[in-house]
């Protein structure tokens, strides 16, 4: 009898003690990518925003005010990508919105894939899925941590900023079909939209988002981090005649359903749509941690038309602003405070306008790309005697056409020097770098091995182009602004930690975006993503 009360006890501690030694996550984890947010707007309009969203992201979190892209191009899907892989364009093969195969020649969008269906859609919107991408992600991780009992779910816009967080296995992903007016997925996920997701694309909010005028949130003249309404260098909606607000997306919305992503309801769209798939599929209420992911791609949209400067962008953030303040109130609510885990980041930054730069004597320009590489082609038909040895300019790169070089036996070597010679005569070109011999050329870094962290020998140009600083790829006369090159305005990214495990504070020396995933992985005790190269934060969670 004594013996068997011993063994009870025994197996009483050895179950408190596997009770003990339990690993300890949070219920959800949130990961938002807010496109084409510059760090600096976290404090230009922060004496605008309320106590829930920003602020109080910055108060009860963890920020990383030095948090850098270390690839080329700064693109959406690079980003993206790179945030949940630790990666680079190097390794998990997105290099690009879109890329040149090198071995045949095609354009490359970087979700295409014609071996599946869209899913609520006959469009070619649904014709999508994360094929592309050659590593895991830290999704893809955490489902295979827990045996595929995570739920992981992608949410966005924008397909390729729903499908590439989401990784190669989640629980779902969909994005918004400009042709339907609603949410939609593909067959790499499901056969049919669950339930919840046609109910919610049955309450038409694209419609009702849209149904009035979009004016500022406050009155006009207190824009005071804004230049004047009616710029030459912003741009127009359909039918408009000046830049000025309101702008009436009524009647744009009945002829040009996507004017939802150049508002700041796109990002209410998204983040309703968010707090649905968390309803949805029960997120964060289950004994495994679940993920979602959400791009908040509106900023972006309204940033490309109008420019860093403009009300419109001061507007969308102070919507969003408000936006994030509801949907973590929905958060503590629904999954409970301190339960979830937040990151906010974002895929890139913004060049100011060129014509706004201009305006104010600051150096600026626009690179005609097309006009460009037309010119070397000639140059090169002059001096090899063979006509479109260049394929594309895309990306910032110089894409040759191997199959002429290779079947006319032209001199592969001199055709790049040719090209190169030509090149840094041009104005705003500050370096021409020939990847395969970049470890002799004469650039600085970080910006010589944003290079080589950005190509990928398969899915990139054999040339990258390295613009003057705030020159970028347009046509003169252009309106808004873009992104993709080196500089800080397009590379330095907000990160703030909020929520579970995470004790308020401030990290000044500089991190990276590959860093992102191995801390998540830390923080989540799981394996990092299969190519990831970045380092733990070890200051995040302690």
């Amino acid at each position: 009898m004594k013996k068997l009360h011993l063994s009870l006890i025994a197996l009483i501690i050895a179950i408190a003690g596997f009770a003990q030694n339990t690993v300890k996550r949070p219920k959800l984890v949130v990961g938002i990518v807010v496109d084409q947010m510059r760090w600096d707007y976290l404090y230009r309009y922060a004496d605008r925003y309320g106590t829930g969203g920003f602020n109080r992201m910055l108060k009860e979190g963890y920020t990383c005010e030095n948090t850098f892209i270390s690839h080329l191009p700064s693109f959406t899907a690079v980003g993206h990508t790179t945030v949940f892989t630790g990666s680079v364009p190097a390794i998990h093969g997105i290099t690009g919105n879109d890329w040149v195969d090198q071995l045949t020649g095609k354009s490359v969008y970087c979700t295409d894939d014609s071996t599946v269906q869209g899913v609520g859609s006959n469009s070619k919107a649904g014709k999508m899925s994360p094929r592309n991408n050659l590593a895991t992600t830290i999704t893809d991780e955490l489902r295979l941590a827990t045996n595929f009992r995570s739920k992981v779910v992608g949410v966005s816009l924008k397909d390729r900023a729903s499908i590439l967080p989401a990784g190669h296995n989640p629980t779902a992903a969909f994005w918004f079909d400009d042709d339907s007016r609603q949410f939609i997925s593909s067959t790499w996920y499901m056969k049919e939209l669950p339930n919840w997701v046609t109910q919610f694309n049955g309450r038409k909010e694209p419609e009702t988002l849209t149904s009035k005028p979009w004016n500022t949130l406050y009155p006009i003249n207190t824009y005071t981090q804004s230049t004047a309404d009616d710029v030459k260098w912003e741009g127009k909606f359909k039918g408009e005649k000046t830049t000025s607000f309101p702008h009436d997306l009524k009647d744009i919305f009945k002829q040009d359903p996507d004017v939802i992503r150049s508002s700041p309801y796109g990002n209410t769209l998204t983040l309703n749509f968010a707090k649905a798939a968390v309803d949805g599929y029960q997120l964060g209420t289950g004994a495994s941690t679940d993920f979602l992911t959400i791009n908040c791609a509106s900023t972006d949209y309204v940033g490309h038309m109008y420019g860093p400067n403009s009300i419109e962008v001061e507007d969308v953030y102070l919507r969003l602003d408000k936006d994030l303040d509801t949907f973590f109130k929905y958060l503590d609510q629904k999954v409970g405070k301190g339960n979830y885990l937040v990151f906010l980041t974002a895929d890139h930054g913004a060049a100011h306008a060129i014509r706004f730069m201009q305006e104010h004597q600051m150096p600026a320009d626009f690179f005609q790309n097309g006009k460009v590489i037309r010119a070397l082609n000639d140059l090169l038909k002059a001096q090899f005697g063979e006509d479109k040895l260049v394929r594309s300019g895309a990306n910032y790169q110089v894409h040759f056409n191997y199959d002429i070089i290779e079947n006319r036996k032209l001199d592969y070597t001199a055709i790049k020097k040719a090209a190169m010679a030509f090149l840094q005569k041009q104005d705003g070109v500050q370096f021409v770098a020939d990847v395969e011999n970049i470890g002799n050329a004469a650039i600085p870094e970080p910006i010589k091995t944003m290079i080589i962290n950005g190509h990928n020998p398969k899915r990139s140009g054999a040339l990258q182009i390295v613009l003057d600083p705030a020159w970028f790829s347009g046509s003169p006369g252009g309106t808004g602004t873009t992104h993709g090159t080196w500089n800080p305005h397009d590379t330095h990214i907000p990160l703030v930690w909020f929520g579970w495990g995470i004790k308020p504070g401030k990290l000044t020396r500089e991190v990276h975006m590959t860093d992102i995933a191995p801390t998540l992985a830390a923080l989540l005790h799981i394996q990092r993503p299969n190519g990831c190269i970045g380092s733990v934060i070890p200051e995040v969670g302690q």
